[in-house]
């Protein structure tokens, strides 16, 4: 028999036209994330509706195994296969089975054998097994047809690189039905993350039922959203899982094998637990519910009978969670309250604290002392190192770069990497103007893969600390579940590589190669998936257009990866379209639409369309005009922040409402239209509200002044804000230009008062 040993799968690859990056067909089936090892045979093996699955063993969870991947299968690939118990009643079968001597003795690893004969998956441990049947169902779905199967024989020796692979959810800013919650576990079992952190409190909300407090979800659940009941927005938002819910999702995620970690926020984030109960907090006043993003000022107390709520909190969060670790948040506590507060300052001489974030130590420390007390370990973000009292084993979530797990991984304090920006899931996957709502810069599909697991200052034995990493999904542009979907995947999978294969495994070309049948899996599950990454970008010069009357057009997308196919009669691009393979010379006007495809022919983004014309090319969408000098912070909101639509998105500097259209040929244009948009400014800045742009104004609510090249030009036009209680949220300027000559550039300036709402730009027009 022949055999060929793949290690850690890199496909062979090929380079095509267009600098675009083609796979030829991979010599490893399609699987994220990638195994450890795995070894091809000859022969085949062929599954179909008289294949049983074998259960050999008698553990509950083997049948929970089984049973879980007969039902997938049935579900995505239509191929229903009986079950039976004991002892195989034929070879031609699929055995599960917990083995005590399994060739992989690693902690959730598997072996999973192929044979013309039959198939088989053993591990020593539940979880391994669990595993095994993943990547079973990945090889039994190679492809979007129904039915049988025919497998390569093959060895798989598989084993996770991290013990910690994760996934944090925020229920807070924005709320997810228990379903949607299981819907999201599902898909992180199906990439092979075992750790769900569940983000419950915050100052937007409580999410988690307390019976003996119960104005925590009574009036702590529940928040008036600006402009509610207009808009799409909801009266009241909110809402709080019971802990019959809670323990139904601890369950369903404990069935896959998937630990859920807590997280009630403190000292800091506090903001909704006093408003339901205002004598824990700091200045005893009871605030409103917050609907404000961003960083609150509200802190707990620090007396003993804050202490004995909080106590009392944990004991019903850790009677619902069986996770030995308990995430109590600890950032961004902006110190104001304490500082103002005399009774915290005499707290503070009388324990010999030194300072506000030394205390914060100190409240830290006392939590997790607690918390040891019932054999449970303290986790939580990196600004719980900033005090002297931090348990011995308490975990460090780094979010504030890497610098927090580095420092923690010396201390000897095991450590969770999680950084911002590059795995907060938040922002933006794509630069596009159809781009859902979230934080701007892009963090692509690549730069998620390529994140560094490790620091390389880290010796070995300090690199021993690195539990693992997570992406994290903070949820305030997220309103909907479909915007979780999209801020999700496909970078999940790019997570689960990372933090499962071998580092010597990864390889950006051999993932995008297996990446389109991974794609196919999601269709059959109805998952929205991001095409950021595929989506074709449709590029021309603009001022050689309007000169010429003829645009050379390039086509591109973000991952170089596929064939991208393209239409000039306004129909969608299909697998048989022309193929794109260097810059189209086209006479204007033309509608140009592109897509890009696999190289089976399925479509790995939905078609994009740019109509290039005189118009278009004197006109732009607000979300693709830059920020003006001065603040990088940018981003894209939905009209109102509670409202579950998708669409449409701006473009937003909350600093300083200011915006560059670039330079374009000015020769003939007359008039400017701005189609403008005015969104609540709820946003919480703290201390660096002293950031915010603040402008004079020559009418009562502003005006959106234009200069020319620069925002320190010339005023080519002032055209006044109508009043925000009376005028539509959206609305249309319209000002008259002097005459110009050549290529000029628009400095776009709102001078609204700071203390109103927000404006921002849908589209730029000039015109002639």
């Amino acid at each position: 028999m022949t055999r060929r040993l793949i290690l850690f799968g890199c496909a062979i690859l090929a380079l095509g036209g267009a600098g675009f990056v083609r796979a030829a067909a991979p010599p490893v089936p399609a699987l994220l994330p990638l195994p450890a090892q795995l070894h091809v045979d000859a022969g085949r093996f062929t599954v179909d509706a008289r294949t049983p699955i074998v259960l050999a063993d008698d553990a509950a969870s083997t049948r929970r195994t089984g049973a879980w991947l007969a039902g997938l299968l049935a579900h995505t690939r239509g191929l229903p296969l009986p079950l039976q118990r004991g002892a195989a009643t034929t070879a031609r079968a699929i055995v599960l089975q917990r083995d005590p001597a399994a060739p992989v003795a690693d902690r959730e690893g598997y072996a999973l054998d192929i044979t013309p004969q039959g198939i088989r998956v053993s591990a020593r441990d539940d979880a391994g097994l669990f595993y095994g049947a993943v990547t079973l169902w990945q090889l039994l779905t190679p492809d979007a047809q129904q039915g049988a199967v025919e497998l390569p024989a093959l060895s798989i020796r598989d084993q996770p690189r991290f013990a910690w692979r994760g996934l944090m959810l925020d229920s807070v800013r924005h709320f997810q039905s228990v379903a949607e919650i299981e819907r999201l576990l599902e898909q992180m079992a199906q990439h092979k993350l075992n750790t769900f952190h569940w983000h419950l409190t915050d100052d937007q909300g409580w999410r988690i039922q307390i019976k003996r407090y119960p104005e925590l979800t009574r009036i702590g659940a529940w928040r008036t959203s600006p402009d509610a009941g207009h808009d799409g927005q909801p009266s009241r938002y909110g809402g709080y899982y019971t802990q019959a819910q809670i323990r139904r999702i601890v369950a369903y995620a404990a069935a896959r094998h998937i630990t859920v970690v807590p997280e009630i926020d403190m000292p800091g984030h506090a903001q909704a637990a006093v408003a339901a109960y205002p004598r824990f907090s700091v200045t005893g006043a009871r605030p409103p519910v917050s609907v404000d993003w961003g960083i609150n000022p509200y802190l707990y107390n620090v007396d003993d009978a804050t202490f004995t709520f909080i106590e009392n909190v944990l004991d019903e969060v850790m009677a619902l969670f069986p996770s030995t670790y308990i995430h109590v948040g600890g950032d961004e506590a902006i110190k104001d309250q304490w500082q103002a507060a005399p009774a915290v300052q005499a707290k503070m001489r009388a324990l010999g604290i030194a300072s506000e974030d030394a205390l914060q130590g100190w409240f830290i420390g006392r939590i997790g002392q607690y918390l040891d007390k019932h054999g449970r370990k303290l986790v939580g973000w990196d600004e719980i190192l900033d005090g002297d009292n931090l348990p011995a084993d308490a975990t460090v979530m780094s979010w504030r770069g890497t610098d927090g797990a580095i420092k923690a991984a010396m201390m000897g304090h095991d450590v969770v990497l999680s950084p911002a920006p590059q795995l907060y899931f938040d922002h933006v996957q794509g630069d596009l103007a159809d781009e859902y709502a979230g934080r701007l810069g892009v963090e692509s599909l690549q730069s998620v893969y390529a994140f560094p697991t490790v620091p390389a200052v880290l010796g070995a034995a300090q690199a021993k600390h690195v539990l693992g990493v997570q992406a994290n999904v903070w949820t305030e542009h997220m309103p909907a579940f479909a915007h979780v979907e999209h801020a999700v995947f496909p970078r999940l999978d790019a997570l689960s590589e990372v933090a499962w294969s071998p580092a010597t495994a990864l390889n950006w070309p051999g993932f995008l190669a297996r990446l389109p049948v991974q794609l196919g899996r999601y269709r059959a599950q109805h998952v929205n998936v991001a095409d950021s990454a595929f989506a074709v970008e449709i590029v021309t010069e603009r001022n050689v257009a309007l000169a010429t009357g003829r645009a050379t057009v390039a086509l591109a997308n973000q991952a170089g990866f596929g064939v991208i196919r393209y239409t000039l009669d306004g129909s969608a691009p299909t697998a048989d379209s022309p193929r794109y393979d260097a810059p189209l010379v086209l006479q204007l006007p033309v509608t140009v639409r592109a897509a890009s495809f696999a190289a089976d022919g399925s479509a790995l983004a939905a078609p994009r369309e740019r109509v290039l014309d005189r118009a278009g090319l004197l006109g732009l969408p607000g979300g693709l005009l830059a920020n003006c000098p001065g603040s990088d912070f940018r981003l894209r909101l939905q009209p109102m922040p509670d409202a579950p639509s998708t669409q449409p998105v701006y473009a937003v500097n909350v600093f300083d409402g200011c915006q560059l259209f670039p330079a374009t040929r000015m020769d003939e244009v007359a008039a400017i239209r701005v189609d403008a948009v005015r969104l609540p400014r709820n946003f919480a800045l703290a201390h660096e509200a002293k950031l915010v742009v603040s402008r004079p104004r020559a009418t009562p609510f502003g005006e959106l002044v234009v200069h020319a090249d620069s925002c320190a030009g010339v005023v080519l036009a002032s055209m006044p804000l109508p009043d925000p209680a009376r005028g539509a949220r959206r609305f249309t300027l319209q000002a008259e230009l002097p005459a110009q000559q050549g290529e000029r550039a628009l400095c776009l300036i709102y001078t609204a008062p700071t203390d109103g709402p927000l404006y921002a730009i849908d589209r730029v027009a000039l015109e002639p």
